[in-house]
């Protein structure tokens, strides 16, 4: 593939201004045949092997990926959209590639696999690939998502039975139920829930007379959220992450 065409396909604008970027001298390719590491190449119609690629632009090192998978460690006070209401969206934490990148929707660049509500924290999934994001999203998978919650006022094992036996929500007669419950301390327990309604676990516990004080989701399948993965901090997801969330 043509440098200007990967660089396009990554997202750094489109292919006029790609070529702009190489023949300016802002792209650099390192070449694994070349042990001082990455070389500059002004050439936009040179061909390169996509895959194991990694190239520098404008200083900064990015891998070649067909499909973008990251994860994202979601902080308080953003909202999962591109259009926020009230506060910053949770994509101005990502670099303007990824918002960017080519997709034949309207809508460019990573989307995220579900949406945590504006004060909750933790581990969100984000991806270009459509039938991606349909997997992960569909009950029909029943992809488990852990959830540790804060409470206002103390849990008790009638709480806990009810969670796990199902409470009906508002707008749906079928109970909705958690897969796993286990209190932790007496004001917080571990949630796991395999389907996702409009803020769900809030309204779990309140129909079980509690109410939320704090949500952090800290799984996704067998998906843990790193330690070292700060608030606002994303990374690439690697091939045992999507085996670990059943990509």
């Amino acid at each position: 593939m043509q440098l200007q065409d990967i660089l396009y396909s990554q997202g750094f604008g489109t292919r006029r201004v790609c070529a702009g970027l190489i023949q300016q001298g802002l792209v650099q390719i390192y070449d694994p045949g070349v042990a001082a590491g990455a070389v500059m190449c002004i050439d936009a119609a040179s061909a390169w092997a996509q895959n194991g690629l990694r190239f520098r632009v404008q200083g900064v090192d990015w891998p070649y990926q067909e499909r973008a998978y990251l994860m994202l460690h979601k902080p308080a006070g953003t909202e999962c959209s591109q259009k926020p209401s009230t506060y910053p969206s949770i994509y101005t934490l990502l670099p303007s590639p990824l918002r960017s990148r080519p997709q034949k929707s309207a809508v460019q660049g990573v989307q995220a696999v579900g949406r945590l509500d504006q004060d909750t924290t933790g581990l969100l999934l984000l991806t270009d690939d459509g039938k991606f994001i349909h997997r992960m999203s569909s009950p029909r998978h029943h992809v488990p998502k852990v959830y540790q919650v804060t409470l206002k006022h103390p849990t008790d094992a009638t709480q806990l039975r009810r969670l796990l036996e199902g409470v009906v929500l508002d707008d749906d007669p079928k109970p909705v139920r958690a897969a796993a419950c286990e209190a932790l301390q007496s004001h917080q327990l571990s949630l796991t829930l395999t389907e996702g309604k409009y803020h769900q676990v809030k309204r779990m516990l309140a129909a079980v007379g509690n109410r939320v004080e704090r949500l952090h989701r800290s799984r996704i399948g067998a998906l843990e959220l790193p330690q070292d993965l700060a608030p606002g901090q994303w990374r690439w997801l690697s091939r045992d992450d999507l085996q670990a969330v059943g990509g």
